[in-house]
């Protein structure tokens, strides 16, 4: 079957929607998530957005907070287009139905994270993605020109390899005419031309074994471009964050924001020591990447399996008042968090690095964009800056639709693009063999590719990673094709990445710590 739109988007988040309402009045619009479209990573998201609101804080001193942050590898007109037109997006999430928290004054009420000199991050209590989710989706259904399906995977994007065209070596003239997508309630796989296709996919969290990311983040996008031979880089800063709710079996991790942290939470040891200050002057509210590592060592010094959050100072009514979410999840497992201290642990959060983009959105292949934790913006450098992402998506999405909107008049639909091929398969795969497969992945990436790592450690997952991907690639070969496998090789495909990536960075910086290599000062 085929379907033809002007816009295909692929990812429901704020990346994704945002692009697709600001995209619909130019075009038919076809949005594909492969779960339900309130299902994802922005919707995870308890922070907030940081903007530059109100003086005394300024776009320069949210510039170097973001440039200290991410180790002085960002791109710096990058940060200084994120940083001087978030406010004017934040504006627009709020005329689109999104309620941020204010004061009493009827100012915006604005916190604190680590890494920040000032207060700037507009949140909606403890679930601001939740929230910013909520109305683009509902802005999002609403729309005339913009069609959703849910349960829909996509599998690959259609360029001219899938047409047996020769592009020469240094990959300057690929296109993109859309996508090949399965749907998963007939298992059928439709063929999507499009004038214009947008990956906002989210991230690879589950490539790990514990994660903070919906169970829909495989890395499907960065796998997909990967194939289509788009040039990806970054993918060695994986952030870690460094409090997610410690309660073994749960899956996605319940993440405890910084934002407890800025409002006076204090890490401590199982004896109940605070530990950060010596490890950072900013203590608990250090950079992520600091905090990280701290509690890794203080884990590994101890035999702990977690460490504490002492949230016991902050008042009753601040905790039920900007903390709800968390208060009424850690009281479902037996924590009161205004008299215990909440058992805390890192976990993968979030992919600095991604499919590299230009300031208006567009990949390295023709009529592809990227946006959202997906793309590499150059923004977040070795380390994203807490509560950056949210705004990022928003400015490059925006600016991605500016430029998509010019060029669609100009760019015809391939009709030579053929038809999914099922070919030569026949096989059922047992399902025993992608779930081992998976839990092996996880436990490769987790042992050997986390917070801190080291030459031999990244050599020994290469060549573990080497035999599940032989024996994957054949699965899939010879499989009817399935959610599972595609997920299983596009995780796959993304450790192998992340894995080749930390191997080439000869030095320890940001988010990427070996213990080969000494640390480039800040």
């Amino acid at each position: 079957m085929k379907r033809k739109v002007d816009f295909l988007v692929i990812g429901s988040g704020s990346a994704g929607l945002i692009f697709a309402l600001k995209v619909a009045p130019y075009g038919k619009v076809l949005v594909l998530t492969k779960d339900k479209m309130e299902y994802t990573a922005t919707s995870f998201a308890q922070g907030g957005v940081a903007a530059v609101m109100y003086s005394p804080d300024n776009y320069e001193k949210h510039i170097a907070d973001t440039l200290k942050a991410g180790a002085g590898i960002n791109d710096k007109e990058i940060v200084k287009i994120t940083i001087t037109e978030a406010a004017d997006r934040v504006k627009e999430l709020i005329e689109w139905g999104t309620q941020f928290d204010k004061e009493s004054s009827g100012k915006y009420a604005l916190a604190r994270e680590g890494g920040h000199s000032e207060y700037r991050i507009l949140h909606h209590q403890d679930n601001t993605g939740f929230e910013i989710q909520r109305a683009l989706s509902e802005k999002a259904k609403q729309h005339p020109n913009i069609e959703i399906l849910e349960n829909y995977f996509a599998i690959d994007l259609i360029t001219q390899h899938h047409l047996n065209e020769e592009v020469n070596r240094r990959r300057t003239d690929i296109e993109c005419y859309g996508a090949y997508a399965m749907n998963m309630n007939s298992n059928e796989v439709e063929t999507i031309l499009a004038k214009v296709t947008m990956v906002a996919t989210g991230g690879m969290g589950n490539i790990y074994q514990t994660t903070t990311n919906p169970l829909v983040a495989t890395g499907d996008g960065l796998a997909m471009a990967y194939r289509a031979k788009a040039h990806l880089e970054n993918l060695e800063f994986v952030q870690f964050h460094p409090t997610s709710l410690y309660n073994p079996g749960e899956k996605p991790s319940f993440l405890i924001t910084e934002a407890l942290r800025g409002a006076g939470a204090v890490l401590k040891t199982k004896k109940g020591k605070p530990f950060m200050k010596k490890y950072h002057e900013l203590g608990s509210l250090a950079p992520r990447d600091i905090v990280a590592r701290a509690i890794d060592n203080e884990m590994k010094l101890s035999g702990d399996d977690y460490v504490y959050l002492d949230a016991t100072q902050i008042s009753k009514n601040e905790i039920l008042h900007h903390f709800p979410t968390i208060y009424a999840k850690c009281l479902s497992i037996g924590i009161d968090i205004t008299k215990e201290m909440i058992p805390v642990v890192p976990a993968a959060h979030y992919s600095c690095g991604g499919i590299k983009t230009d300031a208006h959105g567009r990949t390295t292949i023709h009529h592809l964009f990227a946006a959202g934790e997906v793309a590499c913006t150059g923004l977040h450098g070795a380390n994203r800056l807490a509560s950056n992402s949210l705004p990022e998506s928003a400015v490059f999405s925006h600016r991605a639709a500016v430029k998509a909107a010019e060029e669609i008049k100009e760019i015809p639909f391939n009709e030579a693009v053929p038809e999914w091929d099922a070919k030569g398969r026949v096989l059922n795969e047992e399902m025993i063999l992608i779930t081992q497969s998976k839990k092996e992945l996880q436990a490769i990436m987790s042992s050997y590719v986390g917070i801190v790592r080291s030459n031999l450690r990244l050599k020994r997952a290469f060549d573990r990673l080497e035999i599940l991907y032989k024996e994957t690639e054949d699965l899939y070969e010879k499989s009817i094709v399935s959610k599972e496998i595609c997920e299983l090789r596009n995780m796959i495909n993304v450790a192998y990445l992340v894995i080749k990536m930390a191997m080439n960075r000869k030095e320890s910086i940001g988010l990427h710590y070996s213990i080969d290599y000494p640390e480039k000062k800040k």
